[in-house]
């Protein structure tokens, strides 16, 4: 066996420097007390082949951080993932990531090794978050043999539970965007749409505290309490 080369199984075959890599990820941290503007947060955003969860692959990531209740604009992440059999599609014209951009781009299990050192322990936030929690966890698994752990929270649940009389019920980032008039510069962009959320998120924290909200640990009891209610219904 090479010594640059190990094979894990039925799983990648990653070099001997990813297999310590991946060994040395953290794990996620565990939900506390502490206040939401003293946690650290990463809001991601995937562009993808397409929306089929068991078939499309990731093509980019992005990424902002919220730390001490501000976008850090010093930790940003973007990277774009080398798929060899990639072809133009309706998605492009959505994503707008040309075949050649993905021709050049970072080999997947460098890409994401490099994006969850870049996480570290913290929670994600995201958009829908389940589909970008599923594409990344499938991304993992397959490139890395990496399993998925940390904790999503969904911005798009997160709006309708501090913003009732918003009467937003199943919109999409847009209506939320336009509803907190924040300005929107791009769109269907893995970073700008990171950004924005991350924007979205900071108003709806700051909500949540003045409604009593002010942990991770509280805000995933309000969000299972709504969830329970709904299945009520």
């Amino acid at each position: 066996m090479s010594k640059f080369t190990w094979f894990t199984g039925r799983g990648p075959a990653l070099t001997q420097q990813q297999l310590q890599r991946r060994e040395a990820l953290s794990a996620p941290a565990l939900f506390d007390e502490r206040p939401l503007h003293q946690q650290r947060f990463v809001v991601l955003d995937l562009e993808t082949t397409g929306l089929n969860m068991r078939r499309d692959q990731v093509l980019a990531i992005g990424a902002v951080v919220i730390d001490n209740g501000a976008i850090d604009f010093a930790e940003q992440f973007e990277c774009t993932l080398h798929r060899p059999d990639h072809q133009a599609s309706a998605s492009t014209l959505i994503h707008g990531i040309a075949p050649s951009a993905v021709a050049r781009g970072v080999e997947p299990a460098e890409a994401l090794l490099d994006f969850m050192e870049f996480v570290g322990s913290s929670p994600l936030l995201a958009f829908h978050a389940e589909f970008d929690q599923r594409m990344l966890a499938r991304a993992l698994r397959q490139s890395l043999g990496y399993r998925l752990q940390h904790h999503f929270f969904d911005v798009a649940e997160i709006a309708p539970l501090l913003c009732p009389q918003a009467r937003i019920r199943q919109g999409g980032l847009d209506e939320w965007v336009a509803e907190f008039g924040l300005q929107v510069h791009q769109r269907h962009n893995a970073s700008a749409d990171a950004l924005v959320t991350a924007e979205l998120a900071l108003m709806l924290f700051s909500k949540a505290r003045r409604q009593g909200i002010d942990s991770l640990c509280e805000l995933e009891r309000q969000l299972a309490s709504r969830r329970r209610r709904q299945h009520a219904m």
